[in-house]
């Protein structure tokens, strides 16, 4: 006589269901099921046994994912029985496809039934058999959509389509699955940037705060532009001479964003902080430095990266030049300010801290006639016929919006996009305002305190 254990699963016939208590023996330990028993134990067998063979095969073939076939063994039995053999599969979490990986697609055996598995177990699963990379792993969500990965790849001139996601960690190259890695860099992205200004040095006062999802490249940009618009520009007068200086050095905000964003762990479900008030701004990620770096080795330019696919991409989209030099280079930027960049590092989190030159010491500025006509000799070199065409639109008009310089440049709009930062980061414009409402106005200097 059969009886139903942890082991053992009866069926009186053969339904479609199958397909879940077959995917539960294989997220677990193995187990046998009997069609044509019934649950009290009685052979009742079955009438069309080739019949039910063929439906059982195709339902096992295409209804589970990732191939369960090899760890299934079938055995039509002398009393129109049939007995199937599932052993635990070795590419666990296994799921309905219909479903997907999630509870109602995930099973576990428990004692005489099977059970959706949680969201815990899932990740346990995913973590055992593709290793403890967060970005190698599989994605727990694989309808993913990547439409500002696109724009950001064709800005770059690099090809980006579906032929390409295996070479770049989107894929599992044998089960054809999503990465966290394309989770990351999908518009379905689930971390945020939450960036926060204050009115007290404690932090403790909000002045605003944004927060910003989608894809990580979409928040590149977003909180890049935000960070920008509080990074003031002040003047100091000297005789008949107007020097500006911003608070912060515009190419410490980026590299300080860009840490932030490819060295954080994305096991974490936080998101990534940056603070700012009067005397500085400062960036929180999640994870601290991996195992055997220490914050002198980080100094020095070594450099063993958390997301070693998503930081090859980020290079190879040229928003870093080199590994371990964003550090360095936002030290640099301070050499003659005081005081310096700060870092800390716990176990989970990793902060730099840039100080506010303008509210500490204005040594940095341009005080001479000479190095100011230089600057404004090199800022010059670099202004494009395009720049030019908005600048001139700018003194006659005063402002320009997003679909006005779609017009003006006859361009795309990530080209325009593109046009309108550069023109931001070389001091020639003011981004003033968000989404439909953002215009791109004449850079104007804010009055010396």
């Amino acid at each position: 006589m059969l009886y139903e254990s942890e082991t053992v699963e009866l069926k009186q016939s053969l339904t479609d269901d199958i397909s879940k208590e077959i995917v539960a023996f294989a997220n677990t330990d193995g187990g046998t099921i009997y069609i044509g028993v019934t649950n009290d134990g009685t052979e009742v067998g079955l009438s069309d046994v080739d019949s039910c063979y063929t439906r059982l095969t195709n339902i096992v073939r295409d209804a589970i994912v990732p191939d369960v076939t090899m760890f299934v063994r079938y055995e039509l039995m002398d009393n129109k029985l049939i007995k199937i053999s599932i052993s635990g599969g070795s590419a666990k979490p296994y799921y309905l496809k219909k479903n997907g990986i999630k509870p109602s697609g995930v099973y576990v055996r428990q004692g005489t039934s099977s059970a959706p598995a949680t969201w815990d177990q899932i990740r346990n699963f995913i973590k055992l058999s593709d290793g403890d990379s967060f970005e190698n792993m599989r994605c727990l969500l694989q309808e993913l959509t990547f439409h500002q990965a696109s724009e950001e790849f064709a800005a770059c001139g690099i090809p980006f389509s579906a032929e390409k996601y295996t070479a770049l960690g989107l894929q599992d190259p044998e089960k054809g699955l999503y990465t966290n890695l394309a989770l990351l860099l999908s518009d379905q992205c689930m971390h945020t940037i939450k960036i926060a200004v204050f009115d007290d040095a404690a932090n403790t006062v909000f002045l605003d705060r944004k927060e910003f999802s989608g894809s990580i490249f979409k928040q590149l940009h977003e909180a890049y532009d935000y960070l920008a618009l509080n990074n003031r520009t002040r003047s100091i007068i000297n005789g008949l001479y107007r020097t500006d200086s911003m608070d912060y050095p515009k190419e410490a905000i980026r590299e300080a964003l860009l840490n932030a964003i490819i060295h954080r762990d994305y096991s974490f479900s936080g998101s990534i902080i940056i603070n700012i008030n009067e005397k500085h701004m400062e960036f929180i990620s999640l994870g601290g430095l991996l195992p055997g770096l220490s914050t002198e080795d980080i100094m020095s330019g070594i450099s063993q990266p958390r997301n070693p696919k998503l930081a090859q991409i980020f290079f190879r989209l040229k928003h870093v030049e080199a590994y371990g030099t964003g550090i360095r280079r936002i030290f640099s930027l301070y050499s003659v300010a005081s005081p310096k960049p700060e870092i800390a590092v716990s176990n989970n989190t990793f902060r730099i801290t840039l100080s506010n030159r303008n509210a500490t010491d204005r040594s940095a500025t341009i005080s001479t006639v000479e190095e100011k006509m230089s600057v404004m000799n090199t800022v010059a070199k670099k202004i494009t016929p395009q720049m030019r065409e908005v600048l001139n639109f700018l003194s006659e008009r005063g402002s320009i919006s997003e679909e006005e310089l779609l017009v003006l440049l006859k361009v795309r709009r990530t080209r325009a996009y593109l046009v309108g930062r550069q023109m931001s980061e070389m001091g020639l414009v003011d981004i003033v305002g968000r989404g439909k409402d953002k215009k791109y106005v004449l850079h104007k200097v804010a009055d010396a305190k």
